[in-house]
């Protein structure tokens, strides 16, 4: 993949440490990601369109993200709320589920790690983070993008399903008033209606 195309995949980066957020900055820009930075989960949520309504189950706003963002990258330790809480927060979002995320901790607590990764972190990095640990981030850019576009089709397909219901039933209304018609006819000429009456079979309607 060329620069320019890497160029367009945007990072969204979260840290409650100063030095720690122009550290990352500097190293995705130095992998040609476009880069936001955010000192806590909840900025970075507002960043992306999140909502939370007590009442229901969380989702985005009607304008779905404030910005595009392809993946996440948190620390783990944040006051207020944890990356495991960010995390729990993405994945829980149906319109956000798609996007990767990322947890990054200076504490190597093996329990903390399987946590992150059963809740649906793609990757778990230990700090200080590498310029080779950023190389891991393309493929799983590559798959929030691509599980993104898959929705799409689907509901183009249950669309074009509704639409030849639809029709099914506008035929069947259209063959209905012609059998009417035919068998007004039929009894104009002085036939028996009983010869005209309509007979359904389970692929159309037909008259015999």
């Amino acid at each position: 993949m060329t620069v320019e195309a890497e160029a367009q995949f945007h990072v969204l980066a979260v840290d409650d440490s100063l030095i720690d957020r122009k550290l990352i900055e500097r190293l995705l820009k130095t992998s040609s990601y476009q880069v936001t930075t955010v000192e806590s989960g909840s900025k970075a949520l507002e960043l992306l369109g999140f909502r939370e309504d007590q009442s229901s189950t969380p989702s985005v706003s009607p304008n779905q993200h404030e910005i595009e963002v392809n993946l996440v990258i948190t620390d783990y330790c944040m006051p207020g709320m944890t990356g495991y809480d960010l995390l729990k927060k993405i994945k829980g979002s149906s319109s956000l589920k798609d996007i990767p995320v990322v947890i990054m901790s200076s504490e190597n607590v093996p329990s903390r790690i399987s946590r992150c990764l059963e809740g649906g972190a793609e990757e778990f990095f230990l700090k200080p983070v590498q310029l080779s640990d950023l190389k891991r981030l393309r493929p799983h850019i590559l798959k929030g993008k691509s599980n993104g576009k898959e929705q799409k089709p689907e509901q183009q397909q249950q669309e074009n399903n509704n639409n030849n219901d639809s029709s099914s039933i506008s035929s069947g209304s259209s063959n209905n008033q012609s059998n009417k018609r035919k068998a007004m006819d039929a009894m104009d000429e002085g036939l028996s209606p009983e010869r005209t009456r309509p007979r359904f079979s389970s692929d159309s309607l037909t008259v015999v």
